[in-house]
């Protein structure tokens, strides 16, 4: 149950950027062969050209 005594009183004045860690060796189960990682960049790019014509759209 969340209240609003569980919310922080401050907000950050800048946004952050998150960013992934690098990691030299990660563990097993968290490394991803070629094929894997190619096609899900590709889909994140498919996925941000679609909101950059939804945003497109709106902006009409």
């Amino acid at each position: 149950m969340v209240t609003d005594t569980d919310t922080p009183t401050t907000t950050p004045t800048t946004p952050e950027q998150l960013k992934l860690l690098t990691v030299s060796d990660p563990p097993l189960q968290f490394r991803l062969d070629q094929r894997t990682r190619e096609r899900g960049l590709a889909h994140v790019a498919a996925i941000k050209a679609q909101l950059a014509a939804l945003a497109e759209r709106r902006a009409a």
